[in-house]
């Protein structure tokens, strides 16, 4: 049995933070009811190219594991219908902007007087008492602004954002703990909670040591590319074709590199290299050295030589060679799902390992809609008659498995 078996999450979030956290639950065996706009739907779905199927590939990556239920937030009915799936979940995950939810009848007083258990997990971009409460949060912004761009990049070039979205990636894993966290407690005292979840907090906790050397040393850092502000040498270096990456972790390893890797010894008898901190203040001596040595001969040679000699090292990847690694295909990293437009897609996989629990076989990121009726019907008990006039109006929207615009009755 999943760990999360029985769990109910009702998903009101949307793009990529909250999904996150969602999927992750799911991932996990809880029921994930995820609500779209009954025409629009979650806004990546319009995110393409790329796409398979007619579905946007940036979808996908972040929706396996949920059933979709397209309801209309703003109709009366479809805040009733709200109203009781969050009476029957466990947990209700939310992204809107500040007041929108409150301004309904789904806020958190009204729904924690409604079903006291319920775990009301909300996503923000600068936290819901923040004196910015009402901002937008936007990785890109927040990137700049939590100073994770002012560390990214080269000394003579611009600050850099990191290739994906990283502090909504590390938002839905916070708020994935948290969760998990107040379900926990909830063992105990029978109690749900409320939970708030800032972009901003999570892209200043991902500074780490960088926070730390600026609050308690005064240290500004400055960017290095990709050479380590601690640690030498570490970071990418080039052979004669292309670049790989060495990380010397340790005094021992850079005895290492220095003896069995490019047979120069002395260099880690050197007073200037034979400590870490001696090679940090002596980086700009170091380093061309080293990269002069590394020229001679070709990338995959050195991470060879490396990797044999107990000096940690990997060549560049490209994503085609990282998603098709055998260590990667080993782990079942990469997973093949049938889809019911594109016939299958294939997802990167849950990095999750529980021997005992498992994550869940993973079922195809819903069409819009695709489980309006099983889910209204089965959880609210809604008849085929209702569900009809409901999607008359415009309230619901009903699809097929098979990408028809109308779900068979249950």
């Amino acid at each position: 049995m999943p760990p999360l078996a029985g769990i109910k999450v009702l998903d009101l979030t949307r793009v990529l933070a909250g999904p996150w956290a969602a999927m992750t639950l799911g991932d996990l065996g809880a029921e994930i009811w995820k609500i779209e706009h009954p025409v629009t739907g979650d806004d990546t779905r319009t995110w393409r190219p790329p796409e398979i199927g007619g579905e946007s590939t940036y979808y996908l990556c972040t929706n396996r594991n949920k059933r979709s239920i397209a309801l209309d937030m703003k109709a009366p009915d479809g805040i009733a219908i709200l109203r009781g799936l969050a009476q029957r979940a466990d947990v209700l995950i939310e992204n809107m902007r500040l007041g929108t939810l409150e301004r309904i009848g789904l806020g958190w007083e009204a729904l924690h007087a409604l079903n006291p258990r319920l775990i009301y997990c909300s996503v923000s971009g600068y936290g819901r008492d923040s004196p910015r409460a009402a901002d937008p949060g936007y990785d890109a912004v927040i990137q700049a602004e939590s100073g994770l761009m002012s560390i990214t990049g080269t000394p003579e070039g611009d600050p850099l954002k990191h290739g994906v979205a990283i502090t909504d990636i590390a938002t839905g894993m916070n708020a994935t703990q948290a969760i998990l966290a107040a379900l926990f407690a909830r063992e105990r005292d029978g109690k749900g909670q409320f939970i708030d979840i800032a972009l901003l907090d999570s892209g200043l906790a991902m500074l780490v040591n960088l926070g730390s050397g600026w609050l308690n040393g005064g240290h500004v850092p400055r960017r290095l590319g990709n050479q380590h502000p601690t640690v030498v040498p570490y970071g990418i270096f080039h052979g004669s074709d292309t670049g790989f990456v060495l990380g010397c972790g340790n005094d021992r390893q850079f005895a290492l590199l220095c003896r069995d890797v490019i047979g120069r010894p002395e260099l880690a008898d050197d007073e200037r290299f034979r400590r870490n901190q001696d090679r940090q203040r002596n980086r700009a001596t170091l380093v061309p050295i080293l990269s002069e040595i590394f020229a001679t001969r070709p990338a995959e040679a050195w991470v060879a030589a490396l990797v044999k000699a107990d000096v940690p090292a990997g060549t560049v990847r490209g994503l085609p060679e990282a998603l098709g690694a055998p260590e990667v295909l080993a782990r079942g990293m990469v997973q093949h799902i049938p889809h019911p437009t594109a016939g299958e897609v294939a997802v990167v996989a849950s990095p999750l390992r529980l021997r005992g629990t498992p994550p869940v076989t993973p079922t195809n990121p819903p069409l819009l809609g695709e489980h309006t009726r099983s889910v209204l019907g089965g959880v609210l008990g809604l008849d085929d008659p209702t569900l009809n006039d409901l999607a008359a109006r415009g309230v619901i929207a009903m699809r097929a498995a098979s990408g028809g615009v109308a779900d068979p009755p249950a």
